[in-house]
């Protein structure tokens, strides 16, 4: 089984606890320590299944994570869904192959201050934000991809 089919698994699982699990219960801590991606360019993207701009961005998103993982990229899906089994339907539907996680109380959210759909930080090897961005444009999709590029070689330029 590879990585890819792994990360699936996994999201299935955790969409399922969701789903036996109160909201209280699943969302009583934030769902992401980013403490633990220390050395890693993160993208944390703040999706819901309503958000027409996320239908377009995920395909992106995926293939960001398939380029760049190799280089230290880490891209995780934050949804902000009332209602989990929504959720699972656009995840079918899309089949992401980044780490899906569940705000559903909109801890995380109200960190970072989201204020549109999509909503993504990108946030450096040193857990420093290098970019936010509200929506998502497909003609940007260059501009987004070279900003995550600066990101991941932030930590080369300065080991050199």
């Amino acid at each position: 089984m590879d990585y890819f089919s792994i990360l699936r698994r996994q999201t299935l699982i955790a969409l399922a606890a969701t789903l036996l699990m109160s909201a209280t219960a699943v969302s009583a801590a934030p769902p992401v320590d980013l403490e633990s991606y220390k050395g890693k360019v993160v993208v944390l993207d703040f999706w819901a299944s309503w958000c027409v701009p996320c239908r377009r961005s995920f395909p992106w998103l995926d293939d960001m994570q398939e380029k760049y993982a190799a280089d230290g990229l880490v891209i995780i899906g934050v949804n902000l869904d009332n209602d989990p089994a929504e959720a699972a339907q656009f995840l079918e539907e899309f089949q992401p192959r980044f780490q899906i996680v569940y705000d559903l109380e909109k801890e995380l959210a109200r960190e970072y201050d989201v204020v549109a759909m999509p909503s993504s930080f990108v946030i450096g090897r040193d857990g420093t934000l290098h970019k936010r961005h509200l929506g998502f444009k497909v003609k940007r999709q260059s501009e987004y991809e070279a900003e995550i590029v600066s990101a991941l070689n932030a930590k080369e330029a300065a080991n050199d």
